[in-house]
């Protein structure tokens, strides 16, 4: 059977959009394949209202099947997919972030949009077509929005070229991860990672990007008009005139309560409009507050296109007054507190061992990271009452952070740590995300982290009428919520590491955003002089609580030695040493604890165990075994040798034990691998020898005197194949037995 279906094209790329095969009983329900990657989304709409809120009650779920990769949950316990993973709610947002600001914010009928991917090729990647699912489902449906909205990810090849929707590989090997979508002609999401990209190159891509999002955004639009359902009518909530007139009349001094909403001082508007519900019962309280929100918009936005003047009395491109604290927490292992005005986080730096790395469970299969940040805003931050936890924006701000720093971060290689942050915003008034971002990057500084330059990020707001915008520097809160967009850069001196953009309004075009990054540019600069007045560089030493961690190679082959049977042996080695271990497939070992001293000496035991022993090389060893025909005595961990009784002093032979320590030089390693010792100087044979005063040293060379019983007879190892003569014992009965 055939369902109804489209094919875009994309530099030689396919993407087929399809309708009616799954999904029968919803609004709207398509897929999206590339390659062999299928993704399925569906949109429900209620058909009555939501009573009782002041805002569109729009949910979208992202969820990934392990299936979808031929993947079982690597968990013992619970095999079903359960909680989001942080890829899944990032994932989430972006959808919800392309899709929202298309919908009449009006509208009060529940939607909710679910997207999965069905199928996972391992390199067409799914994110991208996850957004285009959404926005085709929506298309289809029969509910009414300013869809529908294309999406593409662009990538960098090494010579500078633009790619889009790059392969898993592709994206490995890009300096630019950057994700767009909007609608024709329109930008409503903006969310990149860079590792320093230079603003031209950004504005680049951002154009090409847009071409590409229009060429979507048209297929789908011919798609729903020819199989899509018939848009319903819907209501649109309103404020009541009577209402309006109230609120205008008892809302006094509007120029006054804007400044100090601004600037968070003085009477808020949550105390007016509780004062007029409070005088007016029967009026809607929702209302009351749209209608004071409305007037203060107004008044913010027309200061600011009109007169250039901000609410709270900064220019345009002027940066909130900083403060900088480092090193204030005094047993953590890295802290600093960053101020940009009401904006306040405390940011602290955990180091530890490679085995405390994240492993990441999910359809792509496990991925270990050695960094992670996280982002924790409570409620007491913005002066309100809140449930602890941890929501989608807590995670989304920590993603953007994180994806900011780690392009700056040492390698594994030589800086073996796992690295966590956490920023505690204490005060919230705009921009937290990119406080955070500061705030990383000293107290990563302050613990000794050798970052190749340090990050500072800025938050830029936009104000539109018609032709007219101004492009506000370090937007606050307020400007933030009165603002058509939210425009977050954070770089180094050299370029762009992270970018986020998202629009409250579909005319925001290219151009809009290369006047933004060139006044990002130089709020970025601005803050990273700040910040350099008071941590310019990494400290030269890790803080005194942080572990100690030194790095050494064995061969993969000896992997399984220094393990022991069960881990018996790094068991035990940590327990001897009180430290920690971790071994990578490929033979490095990594060794942390507090003590150095410990860490050293676990290294030398480790390097000893894997040690082969070398012809000619001088060992002082321990007797682990003695025979009739010699002594076998243990020159380094797990590595005995042979003293033959030809190679030592037949006086010295008899009065050794178990447990002595003596002094020995590896002669010969047989072809079967058997180390061969002994104990005779050069030119000294067990006849004429005396023992050794105070283990004088051996000269090089093989013992000579008499015949040498190194290589022995292989049948009876180390017998004589000499006929016996009187008062000489016979050897040749035993074997060596190792």
């Amino acid at each position: 059977m055939t369902y109804p279906s489209t094919t875009i094209v994309l530099n030689g790329k396919t993407i087929i959009i399809e309708t009616g095969h799954f999904g029968a009983q919803a609004s709207g329900s398509v897929t999206v394949r590339c390659g062999d990657t299928v993704v399925i989304a569906s949109v429900v709409a209620s058909k009555k209202i939501k009573e009782g809120i002041d805002y569109f009650p729009l949910s979208l779920e992202y969820q990934e099947k392990f299936y979808a990769g031929g993947v079982i949950s690597s968990s013992r316990f619970i095999k079903r997919e359960g909680r989001p993973s942080e890829n899944e709610i990032l994932t989430g947002r972006v959808i919800d972030r392309s899709l929202r600001p298309l919908f009449d914010q009006g509208s009060r009928n529940e939607v909710q949009i679910m997207v999965s991917p069905l199928s996972y090729d391992g390199s067409e990647e799914p994110e991208i077509l996850a957004v285009i699912a959404a926005s085709a489902a929506v298309s289809v449906s029969d509910y009414p929005w300013a869809g529908p909205v294309g999406a593409v990810r662009v990538g960098m090849d090494a010579n500078g070229e633009y790619i889009v929707n790059p392969t898993v590989e592709q994206k490995k090997a890009s300096p630019l991860d950057l994700v767009i979508s909007g609608p024709k002609g329109g930008i409503s999401m903006v969310e990149s990672g860079a590792n320093e990209v230079s603003e031209e190159k950004m504005i680049g891509a951002l154009r090409f990007a847009a071409e590409h999002v229009d060429t979507i955004a048209d297929a789908i639009a011919t798609f729903a008009k020819e199989n899509g359902k018939k848009k319903r009518e819907i209501v649109i909530a309103g404020v009541d005139e009577a209402v309006k007139k109230i609120v205008e009349e008892e809302f006094k001094n509007v120029e006054e309560i804007l400044v100090n909403e601004a600037k968070k001082t003085g009477t808020q508007v949550s105390e007016i409009t509780r004062a007029i519900a409070t005088k007016y019962p029967d009026l809607d309280p929702n209302q009351i507050n749209e209608v004071a929100d409305s007037m203060l918009r107004v008044l913010a936005r027309s200061q600011i296109l009109d007169k250039n003047i901000r609410a709270d009395g900064r220019e345009v491109e002027e940066i909130r007054k900083v403060n900088i604290e480092v090193g204030l927490l005094p047993r953590t292992h890295g802290s600093a507190f960053f101020q940009r005005g009401l904006t306040h986080v405390l940011s602290v730096v955990t180091l530890a061992s490679p085995a405390r790395a994240m492993t990441i469970d999910g359809m792509k299969g496990e991925e270990i990271r050695r960094y992670f940040h996280h982002y924790n805003m409570p409620g007491f931050a913005s002066g309100e009452t809140g449930r602890p936890g941890t929501g989608r924006r807590e995670i989304g701000h920590g993603a953007l952070a994180e994806r900011a720093i780690v392009p700056m971060l040492p390698d594994a290689a030589t800086f073996p740590y796992t690295i966590r942050v956490v920023s505690e915003v204490m005060s919230s008034n705009g921009s937290t995300s990119q406080a955070s971002v500061c705030g990383s990057t000293l107290s990563l500084m302050d613990a000794g982290v050798p970052l190749k330059k340090p990050v500072a990020g800025v938050a830029m707001g936009l104000i539109t009428e018609g032709d007219k915008y101004v492009t506000l520097t370090d937007i606050s809160g307020f400007e933030d919520h009165f603002g058509d967009m939210d425009f977050k850069v954070a770089g180094t001196v050299d370029g762009i590491t992270a970018l986020q953009m998202d629009c409250k309004v579909t005319g925001v075009n290219a151009e809009i955003l290369v006047k933004a990054l060139d006044q990002a540019k130089r709020g970025r600069l601005k803050l990273l002089d700040i910040m350099n007045e008071t941590l310019s560089a990494p400290r030269p030493k890790l803080s005194q609580y942080a572990p100690r961690i030194t790095s050494t190679k064995i061969p993969q082959l000896k992997i399984g030695e220094i393990i022991g049977p069960g881990g018996k042996m790094i068991r035990q080695i940590q327990e001897d040493f009180e430290c920690e271990i971790d071994i990578q497939e490929d033979g490095t070992v990594t060794v942390t604890g507090n003590d150095q001293a410990k860490v050293d000496g676990a290294i030398a035991y480790i390097d000893s165990m894997v040690a082969e022993a070398e012809v000619g090389k001088t060992y002082n060893g321990t007797v682990v075994r003695i025979e009739a025909f010699g002594a076998f005595v243990n020159i380094i961990p797990g590595k005995d040798g042979l003293v033959h009784v030809s190679q030592v002093h037949p006086d010295t032979f008899r009065a050794m034990k178990m447990g002595d320590k003596v002094k020995v030089k590896c002669y010969e390693i047989d072809s079967m691998g058997r180390v061969n010792l002994t104990m005779l100087e050069e030119g000294e044979s067990p006849i004429r020898a005396e023992r050794p005063a105070g283990g004088s040293g051996f000269g090089g060379g093989q013992p000579s005197g008499g015949r040498s019983f190194g290589g022995g007879d292989r049948d009876g190892r180390g017998g004589d194949s000499r006929p016996p003569r009187a008062g000489r014992p016979t050897f040749s009965k035993f074997r060596d037995t190792r």
